[in-house]
């Protein structure tokens, strides 16, 4: 078996309007296709990352929350690499997203923050060299 890469991560959101917009417009994720599911009561949005691969948004009537504390199994965060952190930081607190102070990663020396989508899942910034 060979994995080349990841081909997407499927996240369901619980305000659809709410969350495109912030993966389109804060963190200016092109849009591929998107479609309303009819029998599904249900949007699928497909986004595009700079290395290939996609991020897709879903929305379903009365999702359960996602348990975040204490942390659950299953997807921790989302990880990005940036080129420059500290003007990522600064875009997003031009538009009041929170985000925690810059840290260094003790194995690695690079520098990471994290923020929280509309729906509290973290996103972690991760600079690369």
């Amino acid at each position: 078996m060979h994995l080349s890469s990841i081909h997407h991560v499927a996240l369901i959101c619980s305000d659809y309007p709410r969350s495109k917009r912030f993966y389109t417009q804060v963190l200016g994720l092109r849009v591929l296709a998107e479609v309303y599911r009819e029998a599904r009561g249900s949007y699928k949005l497909d986004l595009a990352l700079p290395d290939g691969s996609q991020l897709e948004l879903f929305s379903f009537p009365d999702p359960p929350p996602r348990p975040s504390y204490p942390e659950a199994c299953g997807l921790r965060h989302l990880a990005f690499a940036v080129a420059d952190i500290d003007a990522c930081v600064a875009e997003l607190k031009a538009q009041a997203i929170a985000v925690e102070d810059v840290r260094i990663d003790e194995y690695t020396g690079r520098r990471y923050t994290f923020f929280a989508d509309p729906d509290g899942l973290p996103i972690e910034f991760y600079e690369r060299e």
